[in-house]
């Protein structure tokens, strides 16, 4: 376990770990956090029966691994949206 994540990367960890269609990978990506390491970091942050709630969760969700999500990188995308910051449709 990475010990220089700051209390926002933890809170961010987290926030992805609970999202159904992020997958561990995407975690691994943006923090270096592999499956197990996300799991322990979890187990310690949340109280128990809020990490078995979620361990159940995601031990049905098959979004949360790459490998055997049905989800692939060609999903759709409407152009009228913008970038992430700004993504109101401007009044034409």
């Amino acid at each position: 376990m990475r010990a220089d994540l700051s209390e926002r990367d933890r809170d961010r960890i987290i926030e992805m770990a609970w999202e159904d269609r992020t997958p561990f990978e995407a975690i691994e990506w943006q923090f270096g956090l592999g499956e197990s390491e996300v799991i322990a970091l979890m187990r310690r942050e949340m109280k128990a029966s809020s990490f078995r709630m979620w361990r159940k969760r995601v031990n049905s969700r098959p979004t949360k691994h790459l490998a055997k999500s049905a989800v692939r990188a060609g999903r759709f995308k409407s152009k009228a949206q913008r970038h992430i910051s700004n993504n109101k449709i401007s009044k034409r």
